[in-house]
């Protein structure tokens, strides 16, 4: 990996673009192979100048303020960090969306002087990578598939989008480690080559402001297959029809298993006599009775699971370590996650849940909801599907948090057989009063927004945590 860093830019001009954690974890590793080459960093943020790791250093060109984005062409190569917006900028983005009288830029930076520590970590390491992808359950997904590894005794890592930077893990790496690498759609946007295994879970709408439109996204996500070879396997949820028609063109000419709650794939995943089963094309295994106890609640989590399975059988995991592996794993807080109980309510924190569908998940899989707690930042996500299912279902009271919130409410509101007590919020803490007011002793209050978190908080986790502290504070 040091060396193949160290060829792509020795004599070349680079910039690191946005100085967050992984942009800090790129700088310690270039340091290390080119002390004293000069670099560049670009964030909007002034005050980066001021990060204790780099005010030592003299051969450092900074360049920030408003139009720091304006100012990065001019270098050989970008290495940019996940979520910065650049693909107005880029020659021939693969994540423009394009009407059939349009066409894309002939102008800008060319797509090959983009690279990041996903595109290199998948240069160095593609052999060894599985991939997993999705809008949501990505996180589940992939610690599982690194949990059942760990079981069975295998040399595992689990990076990426989940919170751990790849480059964190250069001098972990051994020929024989099994790198399971959660990727957003930020980090697959300018990669140049696909994970031996890729797994793709699914597709809703998210993230649609740093995009041009929802099929940009669909496009970024499909990256993870796009640059496959015919010899690497690809593992999809089947049961999503637009995750189906995104990745047809590749399906038919990768080693492809899809995986299904709703029949049978030969080979793939599916279930078969209240089992999840794998079958390799020949023979059906079954590997994990349904109805057995798990920590993992709900339909959605059945076909995480089944995406695991597939992983586990097809990496040479034995059946009993994967049963073992499935049977310990005790789910990720903030997803699905019981708090505890206080006043003879149960409270649940599934603030991971920025989008309607994992929000009408988590009321599936969580029995007696009595209250909702939904809303945050508003994205422009369609919340008229979510307004109908909630109508229907036997929560009685809705807290509604924010600008999403009062969306989601308006939708409500012209249902007229919605009959549901709500409640506006500016603040999330004020949800504490009603809940406890409102809510029926046995039954359960569950946080699943359906949306952002950034009007109030930095991200999820840290919504999460505040919505721990105010349920289970006793006064």
């Amino acid at each position: 990996m040091l060396d193949l860093i160290r060829n792509k830019f020795t004599g070349k001009s680079l910039v690191l673009l946005g100085f967050g954690r992984e942009g800090q974890s790129s700088y310690t590793v270039l340091r290390r192979i080119f002390p004293d080459k000069p670099l560049a960093i670009a964030d909007k943020d002034p005050a980066i100048r001021e990060n204790p790791i780099i005010r030592e250093d003299r051969n450092l060109t900074f360049i920030t303020g408003d139009d720091y984005l304006e100012r990065i062409s001019e270098y050989d190569f970008i290495m940019r960090s996940p979520g910065i917006p650049i693909w107005q900028f880029v020659e021939n983005s693969a994540i423009q969306c394009f009407t059939e009288n349009s066409s894309p830029s002939t102008s800008g930076i060319p797509r090959q002087r983009i690279t990041s520590q996903t595109d290199l970590f998948l240069q160095a390491y593609s052999t060894q990578i599985i991939g997993v992808t999705g809008t949501k359950g990505k996180s589940t997904t992939s610690s599982l598939i690194h949990h059942i590894f760990q079981t069975a005794g295998e040399d595992s890592v689990l990076l990426g989008n989940i919170g751990n930077p790849a480059f964190h893990f250069i001098d972990r790496i051994a020929s024989w480690t099994k790198i399971v690498f959660e990727l957003s759609s930020h980090q697959l946007e300018y990669i140049t080559i696909g994970p031996h295994v890729a797994i793709v879970l699914n597709l809703y709408q998210e993230h649609l402001d740093a995009y041009s439109g929802f099929e940009a996204y669909q496009l970024a996500k499909i990256n993870i297959t796009k640059f496959q070879t015919a010899e690497d396997l690809l593992i999809f949820n089947a049961d999503d029809v637009l995750v189906s028609e995104k990745i047809a063109p590749y399906s038919a000419v990768r080693k492809s298993y899809p995986f299904s709650l709703q029949q049978e794939y030969a080979p793939g995943g599916f279930i078969k006599g209240g089992m999840l089963c794998f079958s390799d094309g020949k023979r059906i295994i079954p590997v994990w009775k349904i109805h057995q106890e798990r920590f993992l609640r709900g339909d959605h989590n059945l076909k995480n699971i089944l995406a695991a399975i597939n992983v586990a059988i097809l990496s040479g995991v034995s059946h009993e370590n994967i049963e073992d592996g499935i049977s310990t794993f005790k789910g990720l807080a903030h997803r699905l996650e019981y708090v505890g109980e206080n006043r003879s309510i149960h409270f649940y924190n599934d603030s991971i849940a920025t989008i309607p569908e994992a929000c009408m998940e988590a009321i599936k899989a969580i029995p007696m909801v009595d209250t909702l707690i939904a809303g945050g930042f508003d994205r422009g996500i369609d919340y008229s599907g979510l307004a109908g299912f909630l109508c229907h279902s036997s929560i009685r009271n809705l807290i509604l948090v924010g600008a999403a919130g009062k969306r989601i409410g308006e939708n409500i509101e012209q249902l007229d057989f919605c009959h549901k007590k709500l409640f506006y919020i500016n603040r999330f803490d004020n949800f504490r009063e009603i809940a406890f007011r409102e809510t029926r002793p046995g039954y359960c209050c569950l946080l699943s927004p359906a949306a952002a978190s950034y009007d109030e908080f930095k991200n999820f986790e840290e919504r999460g945590k505040r919505f721990r502290e105010l349920v289970i504070r006793h006064e």
